[in-house]
């Protein structure tokens, strides 16, 4: 929770106050007793438990009578932005070898299936042969199928041999398949597959690394010769901009003021104007080391104000009501101690410290979940001054 701001009071007012309470330092007209400005102490060593104003000064001051309302709450955080997790992916290098081109540099737009690097390896002449040789075994199983389906038609072939044949066939298409799906995989490209299923010759192949989504490289790992191993090394990030992750962190009960699907307004240091989002999910767990929730929120980011690791407010708005008794900023001030303390309206003309205890904070208000009941007079503008001057 974040401290209470000070209260302010206007200057000239305060002046006037002051001025008024000097005044009453002096000789007091004996027919005007009730001016008198003063403490009321328990004990000659105690703090002043009460203090009294002229009614010129009380005039002044404005006193508001609690009562309990119902409103919305909104919390304060402090949150850091990430990627989509739904919408980023580290692309890792699905060959190994050395890199021969960086096609893909840093901040590029890219497109599903676009060609980031090329790679020099060995397996691709392995692969490439591999696939060769699965297809001229399935053209050659073929050519035997249909000749032994004529056998069989004139009864000259035996119905197990030509079920012999089937399976060869079968299993040879099944395998120039495998072969196939292992050149995509390695990235080479469907016009190299098929000049190489119809015997074609091709020239030396490279083998590319594409991106798996659209979006911008936001991360290049790799360059010209680096050697890279299949399956380990990470050669890009790419990211969808357009949304991004804002993750804050919620502390104690405040946790139970926040929703699912409840609005959130971030701060950055860039723009004044509030960047929006939702609550899309709760951790269900407490963080062991800070004691803290993680809340995850989905910001549109059109503007790109949000980069990654990037530390923001939030200000989360409660989609539920709830009832209890709010007291202005301005009458919420701090003792000597940093612990809040509110002025109240006494029946005999005087004011007193009360300690509060706060929850929620809104907008310039408090929510004050201990210290004041329904009925209870505070002072809300002018209590700076009274705190002030209850020490003159």
């Amino acid at each position: 929770m974040s401290s209470a701001p000070t209260a302010t009071f206007p200057s000239r007012a305060v002046t006037l106050l002051l001025l008024s309470l000097a005044a009453c330092k002096g000789e007091t007209p004996a027919n005007d007793s009730a001016a008198t400005a003063g403490h009321v102490y328990g004990d000659s060593s105690a703090k002043p438990t009460a203090f009294r104003v002229t009614d010129a000064q009380r005039a002044r001051l404005q006193v508001v009578t609690v009562e309990t309302v119902t409103f919305r709450p909104a919390l304060n955080a402090t949150a850091t932005v990430a990627f989509n997790g739904d919408h980023s992916t580290s692309v890792i290098a699905p060959i190994s070898g050395p890199v021969v081109r960086v096609l893909a540099q840093l901040g590029a737009r890219v497109s599903a299936r676009q060609t980031l690097a090329t790679v020099s390896s060995p397996d691709f002449a392995t692969d490439v042969a591999s696939y060769r040789k699965a297809e001229q075994m399935a053209q050659n199983t073929k050519r035997i199928l249909d000749r032994n389906e004529q056998l069989f038609a004139n009864d000259a072939l035996a119905r197990s041999d030509l079920d012999q044949s089937r399976t060869d066939a079968a299993a040879a298409v099944a395998d120039r398949d495998a072969a196939a799906q292992q050149l995509r995989a390695i990235g080479i490209d469907e016009s190299v597959i098929s000049a190489i299923h119809d015997g074609k010759s091709v020239p030396q192949i490279e083998g590319a690394i594409r991106a798996p989504i659209s979006g911008v490289v936001v991360e290049k790992l790799i360059s010209p010769g680096q050697l890279l191993v299949a399956g380990s090394t990470a050669a890009f990030t790419i990211a969808d901009l357009s949304t991004m992750w804002v993750l804050a962190s919620v502390y104690g009960d405040d946790i139970g003021a926040v929703r699912k699907g409840d609005a959130v307004d971030i701060v950055t240091d860039a723009s004044a104007t509030p960047v929006t989002g939702r609550v899309d999910f709760i951790a269900p767990i407490v963080d062991p080391g800070t004691r803290a929730t993680t809340v995850r929120v989905l910001a549109s980011n059109s503007s790109q104000l949000l980069r990654r690791d990037q530390f923001v407010k939030v200000r989360f708005h409660a989609s539920v009501t709830r009832t209890g008794i709010i007291a202005p900023a301005s009458a919420v001030l701090r003792d000597e101690d940093n612990l809040p303390f509110v002025f109240l309206l006494n029946t005999d003309g005087t004011f007193s410290r009360r300690r509060v205890t706060l929850g929620t904070e809104l907008d310039a208000s408090y929510e004050i979940v201990g210290g004041l009941a329904p009925g209870d007079k505070l002072l809300t503008n002018g209590a700076l001054f009274v705190q002030f001057a209850e020490h003159q």
